[in-house]
């Protein structure tokens, strides 16, 4: 399995340039500074079409570092396609969030609210519930509310 580095390097472009008396090499109308060692020298520059502010200069299989950027006008090869988003799908004209809202406005309309009213007998109670006033002195109150004598 190869790893991200072997990944990176086999997809990256490369040219051959000569270094000239100013330790400088052009590519695509881009100037970078290199090694003065290498003035005279065929040298490969290693580089991803889409970055050429990013160029590794290689000279017999020996890297001697990154080429600094001299004068950039250029920073994509020119036959690199960018990459490309795909077109927005055309408006339906159909709005969801005002269709949600009309729906939720029109459910609350209709929904009765909550009538506290309703929970309580004709006597102030609610049925079921026990009171204190029906209490017998001596009642035992039973796990279901039941009164026993």
């Amino acid at each position: 399995m190869p790893t991200a580095d072997e990944l990176t390097e086999a997809f990256l472009w490369s040219e051959y340039r000569v270094v000239a008396k100013t330790a400088t090499v052009s590519l695509h109308a881009n100037s970078y500074q290199v090694d003065p060692a290498l003035v005279g020298r065929k040298v490969e520059l290693v580089f991803s079409p889409f970055d050429l502010e990013t160029v590794e200069v290689r000279y017999h299989d020996k890297s001697y570092g990154k080429a600094l950027p001299h004068t950039i006008s250029r920073h994509a090869h020119p036959k690199a396609r960018p990459e490309t988003a795909e077109p927005e799908p055309p408006p339906t004209g159909i709005d969801y969030l005002a269709l949600t809202a009309t729906a939720h406005h029109e459910q609350l309309r209709r929904d009765e609210r909550i009538g506290y009213h309703a929970l309580y007998g004709e006597d102030g109670e609610i049925p079921g519930q026990l009171s204190i006033d029906n209490l017998q002195p001596g009642a035992d109150v039973g796990a279901e509310g039941e009164v026993s004598a």
